[in-house]
């Protein structure tokens, strides 16, 4: 809730107050402007002022005022009353006589956003935006009610509509707060649940019907209202909150990622077509995220987005949750479960376009407000959206407070942000001739790159610890590297790259991934360039790309025997994980949005085995910190075999930190169906070496190749392999990739 020293401090900002409580008159043009709905302060006319009370009640036959009766000062509605007391109310009898409980009038009160704030807000740096506008439950001089405020620089007017007053544009017109745009209204006895929208009337002679781009909650779709919003909700993950704040996210912290899309993560047994709430959905997901031990999840948009089919990429409502799963209380819910079993929260994040619906933010005040006004900039070719205008700086701040809002006021871990590619350069999926160059002739945009750099600025600065991933799929330098530093400042980078040339080879026939043996290897050029996460993510399980079980040549025995490789190569490669869900049980249908995923699969052992092996290889790199903690440096890498392309085979150490105590990691390959026997590989140290992963164990469902027969094998160190001290006799299992490690 605000508190009164907000509105208090807004007393000296209105001159438009102060001058009509010195006047009892008002001209006549000043009452039509009332009527007409056109005037911009109408609190200089409405309320009291000297010892009049003016009333506006559109369609209202009489009017009272604390049970005296007003006169009539225009036909359509507009009553005044003498000597009434300062804390007046009245009630409106319409046709038929019948009349209303006592109201308190909203043009008594001074405005709820004080100097300060406006001038944050007109200087594009108020980081906790969302306090100052939107639809804001707050008590003043002792009334409850909601004040409600929107940034319109280009309305003629504003007026705010909801049930309360039958979604009347005539009855609340709202004020402007002068040069900076925005436009306010305490209403009181409006609270929790009221919803609404703003009536915003443009200089081009049209009324636009806007839903809140502050609203905390909306309607769920096909609804576009939004809903005024009080949290009660009692936080209980401090600890967590504490531990993260104290977590250097710049340096290497393991990083195991569940991507998922909540709406078809699990449907409602009793209604396939139905949504799970937040409440039904926390227990389940943690309980199967903390078994496979995942570090984090990473949910697809949960911000309200009108068309389901776009999987929340299209954003509508961007300080809104998704009334799809319920409140956003209900989402504070979620997110606290998910902490109290040690699990972030990771929500992806969409600054690079939004839809064009009417309803919501495009050309909201009549102009293009938050897109950019030149279609070459402003209007994206691949997705039908617009594009936000970077370079204004009340729309940054519209964006940087929301990234900051979702942190702060829901707890989440981290934004992994969308499509930033398109953003950074001006001639993104645009032909010449149709993309305008910047001021120095070039093809980045300046004002985007500016913006990410605050954005990531902010984030760090407010809460230290938290993720901010980047979904970049270009050479762009640095974008991961400090702001300080020349970059754009981002935690983590998803490593494109790594995905593509991983899953061209293993799609391909194991005869023919001898000719193209350094797909696979070639990752590791620039592998320490950026922070990279590894994604295999949703968007290649879609449009016909295949699950990633059938992506898998061969019959059923190499499809799963290579899933499984592809698994233990990508959890021992350096970089974090993400995983996109169905993809840990190998599901066989591409992700359909609509659907649940096909848990009833894992009832098969081949099914059951792609899982567990999931778990496992997560539960071993917790507990071999060489498979993380040095994965942004080169020196926790050595090659030992990078071209034995005539076996598709692969070996190389995962290195950590001595002084910790960390124990190398041998890691070695075989992406052929053949099993490779006396195969003899180069260890860093003798002794005795014990496997501690073979994807082709029987327990995933694997041929149960056994890759050190008869145990544990002594090094030998008196013949040098792979330019290392000792070395090992092994057994390949086909399809395959083992990790070895020194006993004891």
């Amino acid at each position: 809730m605000l508190d009164r020293d907000m509105a208090t401090r807004g007393a000296s900002s209105s001159s438009a107050a102060s001058a009509a409580a010195s006047s009892s008159k008002a001209s006549s043009a000043e009452l039509q402007a009332i009527v007409d709905g056109n005037h911009s302060d109408p609190h200089a006319v409405l309320g009291r002022h000297g010892d009049v009370v003016r009333i506006w009640q559109p369609g209202a036959t009489e009017v009272s005022v604390d049970g005296v009766p007003a006169e009539r000062a225009h036909d359509a509605g507009l009553f005044e009353a003498r000597g009434v007391t300062e804390d007046y109310t009245f009630v409106v009898a319409r046709d038929g006589g019948a009349t209303t409980a006592p109201r308190r009038d909203p043009y008594r009160f001074l405005p709820t956003l004080g100097e300060l704030d406006l001038h944050l807000v007109g200087e594009g740096t108020h980081r906790r935006l969302w306090d100052v506008l939107g639809a804001r439950p707050t008590t003043i001089d002792g009334v409850a009610g909601t004040a409600f405020s929107v940034w319109a620089p280009s309305a003629r007017s504003v007026r705010v509509v909801g049930d309360w007053n039958g979604w009347d544009g005539r009855t609340h017109l709202m004020r402007s707060l002068g040069s900076t745009g925005v436009w306010e209204l305490f209403l009181p006895d409006v609270h929790h649940g009221a919803r609404y929208k703003f009536e915003i009337h443009g200089r081009d002679g049209r009324a636009r019907l806007k839903a809140d781009p502050v609203a905390r909650w909306a309607e769920e779709p096909p609804g576009t209202a939004s809903i005024v919003f009080e949290s009660s909700h009692a936080w209980a993950d401090d600890a967590w909150v504490e531990q993260r704040s104290r977590r250097d996210m710049a340096a290497s912290q393991r990083l195991a990622v569940y991507e998922c899309h909540l709406g078809s993560w699990l449907r409602s047994p009793d209604d396939p077509d139905g949504w799970l709430g937040w409440d039904d959905l926390a227990p389940r997901l943690a309980e199967h995220v903390r078994t496979l031990g995942f570090t984090h999840v990473e949910l697809l948009p949960v911000m309200e987005h009108p068309f389901g089919g776009s999987w929340g990429y299209q954003v509508s409502g961007y300080y809104s949750p998704t009334a799809r799963h319920g409140d956003p209380d209900g989402f504070r819910r979620f997110v606290d479960h998910l902490h109290q079993n040690d699990i972030g929260v990771i929500l992806d994040w969409v600054p690079a376009h939004f839809p064009k619906d009417e309803f919501a933010l495009a050309r909201f005040d009549g102009t293009a407000l938050y897109e950019h006004a030149d279609p070459r900039k402003g209007e994206h070719p691949d997705w039908g959206t617009l594009v936000f205008d970077y370079g204004r700086t009340e729309v940054r701040n519209f964006l940087v407070a929301n990234a900051l809002y979702w942190i702060d006021e829901f707890h989440v871990d981290g934004i992994r942000v969308d499509a930033v590619a398109s953003m950074l350069y001006l001639d993104y999926s645009r032909p010449a001739g149709e993309w305008v160059p910047n001021q120095h002739g070039g093809r980045e945009n300046l004002d985007a790159i500016a913006f990410v750099r605050e954005l990531n600025t902010a984030v760090h600065a407010e809460f230290p610890g938290a993720l901010t991933i980047a979904e970049e799929s270009t050479a762009f330098p640095g974008v991961s590297q400090p702001v300080f530093a020349g970059g754009l400042g981002f935690t983590h980078k998803w490593n494109m790259g790594w995905m593509h040339d991983t899953l061209a080879y293993v799609e391909r026939e194991p005869v023919h991934r001898r000719y193209h043996h350094h797909e696979l290897t070639f990752g590791l050029v620039y592998a320490w360039t950026e922070r990279f996460v590894l994604p295999i993510s949703h968007d290649e399980v879609v449009h016909l790309k295949k699950s990633m079980l059938e992506k898998m040549p061969g019959d059923d025995w190499q499809k799963f025997a290579s899933l499984r490789a592809l698994y233990g190569w990508m959890w021992s490669h350096p970089g974090g994980q993400l995983l996109f869900m169905g993809s840990e049980i190998g599901q066989r249908r591409e992700w359909r949005h609509d659907s649940s995923i096909d848990w009833h699969l894992v009832e098969e052992p081949q099914h059951a085995g792609v899982r567990d092996l999931v778990g496992e290889v997560n539960r071993l790199e917790a507990a071999l910190p060489s498979l993380w903690r040095l994965d942004h440096s080169p020196d926790g890498f050595r090659w030992l075999e990078a071209n034995d392309a005539d076996h598709s085979s692969y070996a190389f150490v995962r290195c950590g930190d001595a002084a910790q105590g960390d124990q190398p990691v041998v890691v070695v390959a075989n992406f052929t169906p053949v099993a490779r026997h006396g195969y003899r590989l180069g260890v860093p140290a003798a002794g005795r070496w014990q496997v501690a992963l073979n994807t082709d164990d029987a327990r995933w469902w694997g041929g149960g190749v056994e890759p050190l027969a008869g145990g544990a094998t002594e090094a030998e160190t008196s013949v040098p392999w792979h330019n290392q001290p000792a070395s090992v006799l092994l057994t390949l299992p086909p399809l395959s990739v083992v990790w070895l490690v020194p006993e004891g």
